[in-house]
């Protein structure tokens, strides 16, 4: 990202990315590719408390992948619900562990077509939420 960029043009870069891997998410989706599903759904969000972060401070956001400590830095955390902090904690080990062998054997037996709907729903709705925080 350019150093120059405004603050809106850096929360329209994270949601404009938010936008184009839920459109891959959702191919992943409809070919069964449950655990790349997840994967997406993880940087979807990830991307989406990026965009937060780029609201509330100046800095470019940091690079980590733990989505509860993006909404710490976004200031959002104490907003959250039960149920959109229980999803973060889910999509957590879909980022950096269903990447290894050891893990992503074990995560993808527990990436079933039931689960992985439910998962892409909630990232949908965990979007329209962030945008509607951001006034977008």
């Amino acid at each position: 990202m350019k150093a120059g960029l405004k603050v809106l043009d850096k929360v329209e870069y994270w949601l404009g990315l938010c936008d184009d891997n839920m459109v891959s998410a959702r191919l992943l989706l409809n070919g069964k590719q449950y655990l790349d599903t997840g994967f997406f759904c993880h940087q979807i969000a990830e991307k989406a408390l990026k965009a937060v972060v780029a609201n509330v401070t100046t800095e470019v956001p940091p690079r980590i992948h733990d989505l509860s400590k993006l909404a710490e830095r976004g200031g959002i955390y104490d907003d959250l619900s039960e149920a959109q902090l229980d999803y973060l904690e889910e999509l957590n080990p879909l980022n950096i562990e269903a990447r290894y062998p050891d893990y992503k054997t074990n995560i993808a037996k527990t990436m079933t077509a039931q689960r992985i709907t439910k998962i892409f729903k909630e990232t949908e709705g965990f979007l329209c939420w962030i945008k509607e925080k951001l006034g977008r």
